[in-house]
């Protein structure tokens, strides 16, 4: 089985990470991972569990744990290495974490304007409402007590109330039935026709790669496949040594 480890297309990317390491104090946990992914393609970031997936997507969005320690990082010809998690999400990256991060206490709509206090400003909150129904109706129900799946969209339309260019999703279908994970799909296939960008961190992995148009495997923080979609749902053996199914 021949893998494309640590290896970046020699194209252009709209996103490009490159020789990324990041630690959880003296834990080495991402392992000089490489990526590019042009402008509107899905990318599924797949592994076992420890595989360093969550990891990686706090080190592209320069959050300050893990630490990154070395690499570089790129959106759209702009270099996001040296930024802070604002700057990063300021030039247009925005990360839905697995919990979500819902505002206790505000509603539903106060969750989206709070995205947009500071420009640059994306989505209006109506054509949020316009992808997600669901949330135009419960604008003025507060944000926490929404279902799993509602809480999933509302930090979509939140992440979308920035001038987002690239989307990071982790776990976002953890916890949800099999008819609000189809609505979730759908809503990111909108979102790619926008030419929003998405890399998604996803547990169901054959969910993500039929959504994806290409995959990038982690095994203990290295990149140990870094191709197309399909290529991962028609080798049987690569699914079974990485990811288990």
């Amino acid at each position: 089985m021949e893998k494309n480890a640590n290896h970046a297309a020699t194209a252009p990317a709209y996103f490009s990470a490159y020789d990324v390491h990041a630690y959880y104090g003296e834990s080495y946990i991402v392992q000089g991972i490489s990526m590019n992914i042009h402008e509107g393609e899905i990318l599924a970031l797949l592994g076992r569990n420890g595989a360093g997936k969550t990891s990686t997507l706090r080190a592209l969005a320069r959050l300050s744990d893990p630490i990154m320690s070395k690499g570089e990082v790129w959106l759209d010809h702009q270099p996001l290495h040296n930024m802070k998690a604002h700057e990063a999400a300021q030039a247009g990256l925005g990360l839905v974490p697995e919990d979500r991060r819902i505002i206790q206490g505000l509603t539903v709509e106060e969750n989206i304007q709070l995205a947009q206090i500071e420009p640059p400003i994306g989505w209006s909150v109506e054509r949020i409402y316009d992808l997600f129904p669901r949330l135009g109706e419960r604008r003025k129900q507060e944000g926490t007590t929404l279902s799993g799946g509602e809480q999933q969209m509302l930090a979509i339309g939140r992440a979308l109330a920035r001038d987002l260019k690239i989307l990071l999703l982790d776990e976002p279908y953890e916890g949800l039935a099999p008819v609000i994970v189809q609505e979730i799909e759908k809503t990111l296939h909108l979102i790619r026709k926008q030419g929003i960008t998405t890399v998604i961190v996803e547990q169901n992995a054959i969910a993500a790669l039929n959504l994806a148009d290409r995959a990038l495997i982690l095994d203990t923080g290295n990149v140990v496949f870094d191709g197309t979609a399909k290529e991962v749902l028609d080798n049987a053996e690569l699914r079974q040594e990485y990811l288990a199914i």
